[in-house]
């Protein structure tokens, strides 16, 4: 069995095009298993696995702990707001604790940017980076690239326009890292304001007009907007960005053609995209929930090999 490059899923920046191959071809299999009457296979079942959510999470987390009930591994939650890093416990003490009871893998979500890396650095066991700070989400990247390969077949070649919230999002990073690797072409769309300085460096476009972002691109990654992350205002009302940045039905059908629409989630409907976009039939943002279970398989099964 061919085998990943590297030892931990700490961003998309640390993989190469054959280990997102390897974890695609990986899915494909998962994904065939979770749709037979009997969704679990007992790959796993010896390894330990602690979900560490410093943050607040749904869906991710619920992704995760499925993947790994799937997978027929044991499953410890932690959640930061019930322990004793309220009472001063560093993360590496937390960690540490947690691995004295024969963990083998940890799934961490963090709100500072390197934390995945600072443990990976400190701690004997595999970890996931499910989210660090505004930094990077690579399973959700992986499962937004798979989803695009399902529908048109390979990656390569494709326009992909991320709209919205750049600034404060780790998924848009991660999805650029992602897209790049694979041969697509990538653009941000968003407010001035929302779009990072520099970012234009990592070799992407960048459009500040929707109608202009959509006409260009075969698939648009609708992000929401972060309030949660932002301490000032950067731009002047919800109701504001809506109007210049939401996708509504009107819009897509004034562009000659069909565009694919995605979206990470949690959505917020109305402001960066409408309910009869969002459950339309160009949308396939169900099948990205679907295949970020299969992803998640994917990517515990192939560093569990490597205990």
């Amino acid at each position: 069995m061919s085998k990943l490059s590297v030892d931990h899923l700490l961003g998309i920046k640390y993989l190469k095009n054959e280990d997102i191959n390897l974890i695609f071809d990986t899915a494909d299999h998962f994904k065939k298993v979770i749709n037979r009457p009997i969704k679990k296979v007992p790959s796993l079942r010896d390894i330990t696995i602690a979900n560490l959510f410093f943050e607040n999470s749904t869906r991710t987390k619920l992704s995760f702990e499925l993947a790994q009930k799937r997978l027929s591994a044991d499953v410890i939650n932690f959640s930061s707001g019930q322990s004793s890093l309220n009472k001063g416990e560093t993360l590496i003490d937390t960690v540490n604790n947690i691995l004295s009871m024969k963990v083998d893998m940890v799934v961490m979500r963090h709100p500072n940017a390197g934390a995945a890396k600072f443990l990976s650095n400190h701690v004997d066991a595999k970890i996931i980076n499910a989210g660090d700070g505004t930094h990077e989400h690579p399973t959700q990247a992986l499962l937004d690239s798979f989803s695009i390969r399902e529908k048109f077949g390979e990656v390569k070649g494709k326009k992909v326009v991320i709209v919205g919230d750049i600034l404060h999002s780790r998924v848009a990073l991660s999805n650029i890292f992602a897209l790049q690797i694979q041969g697509a072409e990538v653009m941000v769309c968003g407010p001035k304001s929302l779009i990072p300085k520099h970012i234009d460096k990592l070799g992407i476009k960048v459009e500040t007009n929707l109608l202009n972002a959509l006409k260009w691109c075969d698939v648009a990654n609708m992000l929401r907007v972060q309030n949660e992350r932002m301490d000032i205002s950067y731009f002047p009302s919800t109701r504001e960005y809506a109007l210049q940045y939401c996708v509504t039905k009107n819009l897509l059908d004034s562009l000659n053609k069909d565009i694919t629409i995605m979206h990470p989630g949690p959505i917020n409907r109305g402001v960066e995209i409408t309910s009869e976009v969002a459950d339309s039939s160009q949308s396939i943002i169900l099948n990205q929930v679907e295949n970020g279970v299969a992803i998640r398989m994917a990517v515990i099964y192939l560093l569990a090999s490597k205990i």
